[in-house]
């Protein structure tokens, strides 16, 4: 979208969103000027598919809730068109008081207008939280504008069965990474006389900034950023050294080693889930919400979960969440403050971590939770593991998702034409991501 369009195109939003709360947009610890009802029932709006598992799952929770604090709470689930429903809410002045949401999704919610600050004197658990959890729920002005209760980061899932079939071992760096997928890609590690496998599963689609998403892991492996900064000053760069060698080694598995499958540049994540767990590919750096599917469907002793092989600078690899927003205009403040403290408790995260299926809870961000508490099932420690030490959440401005779209168009272009030059590609990258960043009103100057 052009510039000019595109920043008329959000400051509509924003300004629908404002028109919905500025008469009732509290301060922090509440004084919103609503009239407050601690018997009003909490609406809780949740970003899922009705009808799901993960729907139950969070039906599940809040019940406990409500059950643990007298509260009372009725869940949403709405999947399509999520923020545009939101955005309708705001233009009547009747915002649910919560919203469990993307953490990547704070700095547009905050930027619109429709959250109110949270005190995190207030939640009492959140001295607990993991200090990634904490700077997640900062906007660009340092203030709290959510609690993430739940964490994911990626791991490295490997065909166990392929590695025994050809006597190697899961890779721990970047070197012997390329090593086993040229291996899965060449010598037959299925043994069906067929070349018909790749080394590694990726979802290069620009649908929803996917490349981009994707190829985080390596950049970050590689100590590099999409823009690098603070605050609301910051700064583009996708021509770091860093960068430029994060892009090359991953465009060079595609245009030289040729060891990710065929059509990677075209799909999102559903179809190149189906790679890995049909014998396509035998790697793939993903996060723990797969392992139930991927055991239903290929079976857990045809795979392994290891840590992501380290870069040239450490290990980094995506982290990300959901988090709980509270609304402006709720005429139950106290109701919404204890839902974010008793979301983020060790019985919360106890109880949301249990079952086989769906999770309210993916992996605890109260650091007094130990996951191997309640799964045993060493995988899901690999996986806590790789938040504790080498989570790396997107960084929290106005508006990720245009960043990540911009980066997710050059790699994708990157992977299917490789007669591009990747410093050019790099060098016009960053000039849009300054165009952006000086829309959005924190390029550094």
């Amino acid at each position: 979208m052009h510039t000019k369009m595109k920043a008329a195109a959000v400051l509509g939003v924003a300004t629908l969103a404002l028109a919905g709360c500025t008469s009732a947009a509290p301060a922090a610890g509440g004084g919103s000027g609503v009239k407050q009802d601690d018997e009003a029932v909490l609406e809780v709006w949740t970003r899922t598919t009705p009808g799901s598992a993960s729907e139950a799952a969070t039906i599940r929770q809040v019940e406990a809730f409500t059950e643990a604090t007298g509260y009372k709470a009725e869940v949403t689930a709405i999947f399509d068109d999520f923020e545009t429903k939101l955005a309708q809410r705001a233009g009547q002045k009747d915002l649910p008081d919560i919203v469990l949401n993307d953490v990547s999704q704070l700095g547009t919610m905050q930027t619109q207008g429709i959250l109110r600050e949270i005190d995190l004197k207030d939640i009492k658990n959140s001295k607990d939280l993991s200090p990634q959890a904490i700077d997640a729920g900062k906007a660009v002005d340092g203030k709290t504008y959510g609690i993430p209760y739940s964490a994911q980061a990626n791991a490295l899932y490997i065909r166990s069965d392929w590695l025994q079939n050809l006597g190697l071992e899961a890779p721990t760096n970047w070197d012997e990474m390329l090593e086993v997928a040229t291996a899965f890609t060449k010598n037959d590690p299925d043994g069906d006389g067929q070349a018909d496998t790749y080394g590694l599963a990726v979802p290069g689609s620009t649908k929803r900034g996917y490349a981009s998403w994707y190829f985080s892991n390596f950049l970050w492996s590689a100590g590099g950023d999409f823009i690098t900064g603070s605050g609301d000053e910051w700064l583009p760069s996708m021509t770091s050294d860093e960068a430029v060698e994060a892009t090359t080694w991953f465009r060079d598995l595609q245009c030289k080693a040729g060891v990710i499958q065929p059509g990677a540049v075209s799909m999102d994540t559903p179809p190149t889930n189906e790679t890995f767990e049909s014998g396509v590919t035998g790697m793939y750096v993903t996060g723990p919400y797969m392992m139930p599917r991927f055991d239903k469907v290929l079976g857990a002793d045809k795979y392994e979960v290891v840590p992501m092989p380290e870069g040239p600078k450490d290990h980094s690899v995506l982290a990300e969440g959901g988090t709980v927003y509270l609304m402006a205009g709720s005429e139950n403040e106290k109701g919404q403050t204890a839902f974010a403290d008793w979301y983020i408790s060790p019985e919360a995260q106890k109880f949301g971590m249990e079952g086989t299926e769906a999770f309210a809870i993916q992996l605890p961000v109260n650091e007094k939770v130990d996951i191997a508490d309640v799964r045993d099932d060493a995988r899901w420690k690999t996986f806590a593991d790789a938040y504790k030490d080498s989570g790396h959440y997107a960084p929290t401005i106005p508006s990720w998702t245009p960043v990540r779209q911009m980066s997710a168009d050059t790699i994708n272009a990157l992977l299917a034409d490789c007669s591009l030059d990747v410093e050019d590609e790099l060098t016009k990258l960053d000039g849009k991501l300054t165009a952006e960043l000086l829309t959005q009103g924190i390029l550094k100057q």
